[in-house]
């Protein structure tokens, strides 16, 4: 398993390096079906507890920034950002 999930990383591992990532995720394992055992419930209420509703502020419509203001320090074409191309 160990050498098939290199394999899809594109990583290579001598024999000791396999050996110390299996036991390593072996470990991560064991911690995984520790933290499974921990009996867990959402209460809406209880987990809740501390935001009002009434203490929410105000939703209050504002005008948006300016277009031009926000375009006028980057290289632009048709009113959008052009940036440099990263996918080829």
């Amino acid at each position: 398993m160990i050498a098939y999930l290199a394999e899809l990383g594109k990583l290579h591992f001598s024999e000791e390096e396999m050996k110390q990532m299996a036991e390593h995720m072996t470990n991560i394992i064991e911690i995984m079906d520790t933290v499974k055992e921990i009996d867990i419930q959402y209460d809406a209420l209880a987990d809740n507890k501390n935001i009002y509703l009434n203490d929410l502020r105000e939703d209050i419509k504002q005008d948006s920034f300016p277009t031009e203001k926000i375009l006028q320090n980057a290289i632009h074409d048709e009113d959008c950002f052009v940036v440099p191309k990263v996918v080829e």
